[in-house]
């Protein structure tokens, strides 16, 4: 089973917010982090099976679309990420997340 890397990114916190509870409620995915990036864009990180991806984007997108004033920005999905960009990017399975991991 292919592990994928998802990512949405919004404009403004309370939107990443709800995009990202939408995501672990919608599909069994890890939420592993987020990322602030500067002039309220926020990005939120998922990890998990590309189909549970591919769902969990779609809730998150449609989750965050709902909020006052949020925007969404942009999604991603790597299927198969190369494992030195675990090493790069905030996107590994770290030992506070590892209890969430399903």
């Amino acid at each position: 089973m292919p592990i994928a890397v998802g990512m949405i990114e919004t404009k403004g916190f309370p939107a990443v917010v709800e995009a990202a509870d939408a995501m672990v409620k919608a599909a069994r995915v890890t939420l592993v982090g987020y990322e602030k990036i500067g002039s309220a864009r926020v990005t939120v990180i998922v990890r998990g099976d590309v189909s549970e991806v591919q769902a969990s984007i779609v809730a998150g997108v449609a989750s965050a679309e709902r909020v006052n004033g949020g925007e969404v920005l942009s999604t991603h999905i790597i299927a198969r990420p190369h494992e030195n960009l675990e090493y790069v990017l905030p996107i590994r399975y770290t030992e506070a997340i590892e209890q969430f991991r399903v």
